[in-house]
C-alpha cells in the first residue's frame, strides 16, 4: 500500500471529476482491457484508478514514453516498454509474466493504438487464453465522467465462439 500514490489517484479524481463504478474480482491474476483509449487522458486516467483501488498491475507502453526523464517513472508505476515495429512475441512474454508470478495483473488497450479501429486486436485475449486466466473489461465512459469495471469473463480457446461484452455493453451507453 502506498498512501502518497493512492492519495494522488483520490485527488486526480477529484479534480477532473471521474470516479469508479464497479470492482475488481478478488483474483491474484487476470488482464484487464481498458477501451476506449483515444486520448492521452486515458493514461492519466487509468493510472489514477491503479493508485486508488491499490492495484499493483502492470501495463504495455511505446517504448518512446520511457526515456528520460520520465522513464524510471513509468517503470515503476508498471510499464512495460515494447517495441512495436520488432517482432517480440509479446503475447508469449506477458503469459509467461503470469507463469513466473504468484500475483499479476496486466492491463492493456485492446485497439493497440489511440486511433478509431474497427476491431480489436485479440492479443489480449491469446494472453488470458495461454494464462488461464479471465478477462476484466473496464472502459472509461467520458460522457458520464466514470471507470466502468465489467464482470470477469473466461476466454473459452474459441475467440470467435465467445460473446464477451462489448465495452458499450460494460458501460450500458
Amino acid at each position: 500500500r502506498n498512501a502518497v500514490a493512492e492519495a494522488i489517484g483520490h485527488g486526480v479524481f477529484r479534480l477532473l471529476g471521474w470516479r469508479i463504478e464497479g470492482q475488481l474480482p478478488p483474483l491474484d491474476k487476470f488482464v484487464v482491457i481498458g477501451a476506449h483509449h483515444t486520448s492521452n487522458w486515458d493514461f492519466v486516467l487509468f493510472i489514477a484508478a491503479k493508485f486508488v483501488l491499490r492495484l499493483n498491475a502492470r501495463w504495455f507502453g511505446k517504448h518512446s514514453i520511457f526515456r528520460w526523464p520520465f522513464g524510471g517513472l513509468m517503470r515503476s508505476w508498471g510499464g512495460i516498454p515494447i517495441q512495436r515495429h520488432l517482432s517480440l512475441n509479446m503475447v508469449e512474454q506477458a503469459i509467461q509474466g503470469f507463469r513466473d508470478n504468484r500475483e499479476f495483473i496486466l492491463v492493456l488497450s485492446p485497439e493497440g493504438t489511440r486511433k478509431k479501429v474497427e476491431r480489436w486486436k485479440m492479443g489480449f485475449y491469446h494472453i488470458a487464453c495461454g494464462a488461464g486466466v479471465p478477462v476484466v473489461p473496464a472502459a472509461l465512459d467520458y460522457r458520464a465522467r466514470r471507470i466502468v469495471i465489467g464482470e470477469a469473463f473466461w476466454p473459452s480457446g474459441d475467440a470467435a465462439g465467445d460473446r464477451f461484452s462489448s465495452i458499450e455493453a460494460v458501460t450500458g451507453s
